[in-house]
């Protein structure tokens, strides 16, 4: 068993030679960003800025970092299973790279979440943009895969709606940020609890394995621990190794009854009456709408309902009606003729459209 263990090694090797096939249900990579720093970065009160330049994310050409990727990745992919997801933490100096590879390996990118850090550190010497975000890119291990995503869990970050891909989230800092003996941080990349925390419980469930390849202080690990989830990850520094075992030896795992370790149950959207439709201006009385098989045609009253061959009722009624059966779901049978393209749309399609621009 690996489960809940970490790893002194090489992580491309240790994935190809040492690691069983297919044993993760999640992985989250957090690989060098090759940031080509060529010299010293220093602020306006001439204090040296504490940048990423260990040897660890030195590589002499974007070939070489190439190669770098795509050994990583596809060593990746034999310890994932079929039905697993890996997301890619990565800057503009990489992410770019790194998602093209991931699609010629056959990867398949399902979101590019966009990490907002409200308190990264400015661009001091006023030449470029302020550098405020990294990307994590999210993708299955193929276009057929099937996945894990919690969706209904993840509207707690966004106040009860869906969650968009935009996450604003602090980068790691205070008491959570580990630091050497001389006080300076640890580790250059340390990523913050939350992002890991939100990557976790969106793609995984209580007892899935989380792995991370190149495991730094052990966030990934800690954050899976601390969440009910197997961990196991890989780091060849031996500072880091040893930081991220008693990071990760200190956690208490939650409550198996703790809310977020219990499915979010489906929450079923705001009922919408075909009347408001009309009061918004999406349908107007005396409209045609066409039955789904185009057999009948109804006219839309001012009142809601619908008229057609005699009948008068409601989107489902008059459907039921025409169609000869106790119960006809009207959103689905109806369609409208789009005025800008002729084409013949589900009216469903109105009702969603109504949801997401009211925000109900």
């Amino acid at each position: 068993m690996i489960a809940n263990q970490i790893f002194l090694a090489d992580s491309i090797q240790w994935m190809l030679k040492d690691a069983p096939e297919k044993f993760a249900d999640v992985i989250f990579a957090d690989p060098p960003y090759n940031l080509q720093l060529k010299k010293d970065l220093w602020r306006p009160n001439m204090t040296q800025v504490d940048a990423v330049t260990d040897a660890w994310d030195q590589f002499d050409s974007f070939a070489e970092y190439d190669e770098f990727t795509r050994e990583w990745l596809t060593a990746a992919r034999r310890v994932m299973k079929d039905d697993a997801t890996i997301w890619v933490s990565g800057t503009y100096h990489n992410i770019f790279r790194v998602g093209r590879i991931m699609q010629d390996l056959g990867f398949w990118l399902l979101n590019t979440v966009t990490w907002f850090k409200r308190n990264a550190m400015p661009n001091f010497r006023g030449t470029r943009l302020k550098n405020d975000v990294e990307f994590v890119i999210w993708a299955k291990k193929s276009e057929s895969s099937r996945y894990t995503f919690n969706h209904h869990l993840m509207k707690q970050f966004n106040d009860g709606k869906q969650l968009g891909s935009v996450w604003d989230i602090p980068a790691c800092g205070g008491a959570e940020r580990l630091k050497d003996a001389n006080g300076r941080k640890l580790h250059s990349t340390q990523k913050p609890e939350e992002l890991l925390k939100r990557v976790i419980l969106a793609s995984s469930n209580p007892g899935d394995v989380v792995f991370d390849p190149f495991l730094g202080t052990g966030t990934t690990a800690a954050v899976a621990k601390y969440l009910n989830r197997g961990w196991c990850g890989v780091e060849k520094e031996r500072i880091y190794f040893d930081a991220a075992q008693a990071r990760i030896d200190a956690v208490q795992p939650l409550p198996m009854d703790h809310p977020l370790m219990q499915p979010a149950a489906p929450s079923r959207p705001p009922r919408i009456p075909f009347q408001k439709l009309l009061a918004a201006g999406y349908l107007q009385p005396g409209q045609v709408l066409y039955s789904k098989d185009e057999k009948h045609k109804a006219v839309i009253q001012k009142d809601g309902n619908l008229r057609a061959n005699g009948y008068v009722g409601s989107i489902h009624q008059v459907g039921a009606q025409l169609k000869n059966t106790p119960s006809c779901n009207g959103w689905t049978h109806w369609y409208y003729e789009d005025q800008d393209t002729g084409d013949r749309q589900p009216i469903d399609q109105l009702r969603h459209r109504f949801r997401d621009t009211h925000h109900v």
